[in-house]
């Protein structure tokens, strides 16, 4: 079961993928990138651009192109690139989508849930692309399901 939608799921891996590959000083294409998180390539296309956009990820174009990660993005969190995908409902949102939940009128999961979407937006705020790019140039973790 995953918590983040399925843009999201290949958002966080493609950026990780990326600072991975710019860690050893190298832009990535698409069908690279693609290929190393098991994604599609034309809907990663979007995401990737939309990212960008939203100053995530760089891209150069040329021969000598591709996608890359900024020294300064490595600090981003987390939280950074869910809330540029899916918005903040994962954070604040209630669990059944119910608009009208809240401190006054709660949900029946209201406080079960509350205490657990705090302890995801925590971790989401805490931890950094940077921490992330770590385990993986150590070999700790991998982006492929």
């Amino acid at each position: 079961m995953a918590i983040f939608s399925k843009t999201c799921e290949y958002a966080i891996r493609a950026v990780l993928y990326i600072a991975h590959k710019s860690a050893l000083d190298k832009r990535v294409g698409i069908k690279d990138i693609a290929a190393g998180i098991d994604s599609p390539e034309l809907y990663l296309a979007k995401i990737l651009q939309d990212l960008s956009r939203k100053g995530i990820i760089s891209s150069a174009k040329g021969p000598n192109g591709g996608f890359y990660i900024e020294n300064n993005a490595l600090s981003k969190p987390i939280s950074d690139i869910v809330e540029a995908v899916d918005g903040n409902a994962l954070f604040y949102g209630c669990a059944l989508g119910l608009k009208q939940c809240s401190e006054i009128h709660p949900c029946p999961l209201h406080d079960q849930f509350k205490a657990i979407r705090d302890q995801i937006k925590d971790l989401l705020y805490t931890t950094t692309i940077g921490a992330f790019n770590q385990e993986l140039l150590a070999g700790m973790l991998s982006l492929k399901k």
